[in-house]
Order: structure tokens, then sequence, then C-alpha cells
């Protein structure tokens, strides 16, 4: 039953995600980069997350590609979303990037696709953090490719989840 009413929430959160309005209002208040650069999400599941990002004027660098700033905020995005869900209905959980390693494999000349397939690895080391009381770290990997499938970057993003401390214990008066 308890498991019944965790996947409604991690689905309902799922269907928040695909509302593109909602997901504008979010990164206007929380990641205006992301807004910028026009990041959308272009799938997501409790396994997968694929991030979609434009080859513009917002994201080009003087070398007409794609800046490499807007690339490991795309794959930033890819990993930390699936992190996210795996933690919907769950009790409170720190969740920080610790470590980040990117290759730029190839220049980012059109749309990419930051894809993301760890998200079973997050559930379980969150689930593992929870129980053990003790922090955790993943390293997930999102791989940047363009519409041709052409790889153009492979990101190494290491993620730390530690269980939230009450403050005080003790009711409140």
């Amino acid at each position: 039953m308890a498991q019944l009413a965790l996947n409604r929430v991690r689905d309902s959160y799922i269907r928040t995600l695909h509302a593109p309005w909602k997901m504008r209002l979010y990164f206007l208040r929380y990641l205006p980069s992301a807004l910028f650069w026009g990041l959308r999400i272009a799938k997501v599941s409790p396994e997968q997350c694929a991030i979609r990002i434009p080859f513009s004027w917002r994201t080009q660098n003087p070398f007409r590609s794609i800046y490499f700033a807007a690339q490991a905020g795309a794959a930033e995005m890819s990993t930390g979303l699936l992190a996210i869900i795996a933690l919907q209905g769950k009790p409170p959980l720190s969740m920080l990037v610790i470590d980040i390693r990117i290759e730029y494999v190839k220049k980012a000349r059109g749309t990419a696709f930051f894809t993301c397939e760890d998200g079973k690895a997050m559930e379980q080391a969150i689930l593992q953090a929870l129980e053990t009381g003790e922090g955790q770290s993943l390293t997930a990997t999102s791989i940047g490719r363009l519409e041709s499938g052409e790889e153009v970057t492979r990101a190494y993003i290491t993620w730390s989840f530690k269980p939230k401390v009450e403050a005080f214990s003790g009711e409140r008066k």
C-alpha cells in the first residue's frame, strides 16, 4: 500500500514535469539560466531523463558551437531530475553535486539531447542513505548527442545524498 502511494506521488510529479508552462515558471524562479538557454524536457521517466538544448544565439559561443556551460547545465539537469523524481514521497534528503567531469568529444553544432539512464541507481543510493542514515554518493553519466545521434559530450556528475537532521528535537509549543 505504501509503495502504491509513493508511485502516485512520483507519477504526479512526472506529470508536472511534462507541463511546459509549469516548467517555465519553475525555471524562472529557480534556474533562470535554463530558461534563458531554452532547455526543455524531451523525455522523463523514473529510469531515464533527456534534456533538449537548442543551438541558438542564446547558447552559442564565439566558435559557433554550444557554450560549454550550457552543455554542463543540460547534463546536470538530466541527472538531477532523476534524483528529484526518486525523492518524491520519501523523507527529507539533502542532495548536492560534489564533483563534475565533462569530456567534450566534438563541437555541438546543432540541437543536442543530454540523456541520463541512471534512475534506478539514483533510487538505490537514496534508499541506502535513508536506510543507513549515512551519506551516499553516486556518479551519474549524461551523454549529449546531436539529433543525428552523434555523441558530442559525456558528463560524469557525482551527487551526494544525506538524510536531513532535524534542527531540534521535541514538540513545538
